[in-house]
């Protein structure tokens, strides 16, 4: 079917990339399996498609027979309002299995912010991680922090509990493990049909605040997901107030809403009823390097109880920090070795040309870059650092590419919005001071990231108020930004780089960050730098 994305069934739209069925423009319940069901089913025209087949591709690696495959054609059905016994867009071939009744026929691109569900409450902006020395590692502490183990949740909360864990729920638990789109949706459909037969199971509804939260950490769903995530942490928490793994859902939705300050107090808390919780331990530590906290956050990462080679990325954490704290060297040593241990990571693609880039490196940061998209990773933070790379060699039309793709990927979000228009030139002034009144209003009512200040600063300097550019960036390293070396090497930046404020503020971070240097124990640096 080519490349589309958009695609007309019958009566139906249906946009894969947004995951949304509609009818005549209202929204169906078609998710999960079921829309990965018609996913595939769409992209082989009207074919029919064998239970082998189907397995194969929608259901790998999970081991299910025939039987699934057709209650989950049921239940694809009577999401679509689609009847069986006279079908109108899924009909079954006897013997052989599944065909849509009509050739499904391309649609163009609407271009509309979809996905989204109807918002709970206002959410605050989700913040876009810059391109300082803790940005690329957004919510990727918790990546690897999804499961809890039901021992610990008796240890810490004795009242919570927790049925033996059935069939949907491990496989749920597994499927959100693997840290992928697809699998991600896989198991938020296996945790709802596990609330559908269990409405109070404290397990699936941990699981599933995780993995709306994944949305929109590392999917690049709207924020209203994080929302979702957060009720149903404190849902859980509300019965269970002792439950470390609770607490440690709660912090993860917070840290996806960029609300920096609530998420380490629900880390933290939960580290404080299970201190063996180590996935609340490092993602407490990814915060305390946002906020500048870079001894507490070096020491809580070399401080996990379990073995720390489970922890696959601990690594990149410890060199982000290593390499604040001016250890440049020992930093690079673990950013190229993730690079090359882990192609199908995003997070070791992504670190590993960003630093090269931060410690004026350019060319091979670009070509780790073309590396990592060659691996076929997709994230917005590859194509800000593209955005810059073009800047710097003078490409504009490179770098105007760059930035669309970005604001492509999270049309939502307001860093890449704003970094394209700023890039096209001709800003309007109006529109620049409106929207930097409206981040700073934001920000000084505890939403966002210290690095967020930054883009104040661009849209103060694009409206033409350089004194209020450079109060934002004093603010935002009196908030905890950390990264000399970006804001140095950074074409973003050029324009404000020989004002005497901003070498000030170099300054008082190169001071800072001594300053934390100095409370790291001299044994532990010793050890993390020691050549290999």
């Amino acid at each position: 079917m080519g490349d589309a994305v958009r695609f007309g069934l019958e009566d139906l739209s249906i946009d894969l990339e947004r995951q949304r069925v509609e009818r005549d423009g209202v929204p169906l319940n078609v998710a999960g399996l079921s829309f990965q069901l018609l996913r595939y089913l769409l992209l082989q025209g009207n074919r029919v498609v064998g239970f082998d087949e189907l397995i194969e591709q929608v259901w790998a690696p999970a081991v299910v027979n025939e039987e699934t495959v057709t209650q989950r054609v049921k239940l694809l059905r009577q999401a679509l309002g689609d009847d069986g016994r006279q079908p109108r867009y899924l009909r079954s071939v006897r013997g052989q299995g599944y065909q849509l009744c009509a050739p499904p026929r391309p649609l163009p691109d609407a271009g509309e912010a979809g996905d989204a569900p109807a918002p709970i409450q206002p959410a605050r902006r989700m913040p876009i991680a810059w391109w300082s020395g803790a940005g690329v590692l957004l919510a990727f502490a918790v990546v690897w922090a999804w499961t809890y183990r039901r021992t610990d949740a008796g240890k810490t909360d004795p009242s919570a509990v927790v049925a033996p864990a059935d069939d949907l729920v491990q496989r749920a638990s597994y499927y959100a493990g693997i840290g992928q789109r697809d699998n991600n949706e896989r198991a938020i459909d296996l945790y709802q049909r596990a609330l559908r037969e269990r409405p109070d199971d404290v397990e699936a509804r941990i699981g599933l605040s995780r993995a709306y939260s994944a949305r929109v950490c590392l999917f690049n769903f709207p924020p209203e997901w994080a929302v979702r995530a957060q009720q149903l942490a404190e849902q859980v928490i509300t019965g269970h107030p002792r439950l470390s793994s609770a607490h440690a859902a709660l912090g993860y939705a917070h840290d996806c809403r960029g609300r920096i300050d609530e998420a380490l107090a629900g880390y933290e808390r939960a580290v404080a009823l299970d201190p063996a919780a180590d996935g609340s331990r490092a993602s407490a530590a990814y915060l305390y390097d946002r906020k500048g906290r870079l001894a507490d956050a070096l020491i809580a990462n070399t401080s996990l109880r379990g073995d720390p080679a489970r922890v696959r990325y601990l690594q990149l954490q410890i060199a982000n920090n290593l390499d604040l704290l001016g250890y440049p060297l020992a930093a690079e040593a673990r950013y190229r070795r993730s690079f090359e241990l882990y192609p199908d990571n995003v997070f070791s693609n992504i670190a590993w040309p960003r630093y090269l880039f931060r410690h004026g490196r350019p060319s091979e940061a670009q070509a780790a870059l073309d590396e990592a998209k060659k691996r076929g990773t997709a994230h917005i933070d590859l194509q800000l650092l593209d955005a810059e790379l073009a800047r710097l060699r003078g490409d504009g039309p490179a770098s105007a590419r760059a930035y669309l793709d970005a604001v492509a990927l999270r049309p939502q979000a307001s860093l890449p919005s704003t970094l394209a228009r700023i890039d096209a030139g001709n800003v309007d002034v109006a529109w620049a001071r409106a929207r930097a009144e409206g981040l700073t209003t934001e920000l000084a009512a505890g939403a966002g990231y210290p690095s967020d200040w930054l883009e104040v600063a661009l849209l103060h300097e694009a409206a033409g108020d350089r004194a209020a550019a450079l109060a934002s960036i004093q603010r935002a390293i009196e908030a905890g930004y950390s990264d000399a070396d970006y804001l140095r090497v950074s074409p973003l930046f050029r324009a404000l780089a020989t004002e005497p404020a901003f070498v000030r503020g170099l300054d008082a971070i190169n001071r800072h960050n001594a300053g934390e240097r100095a409370k790291v124990p001299a044994s532990l640096l010793a050890k993390l730098t020691a050549s290999p």
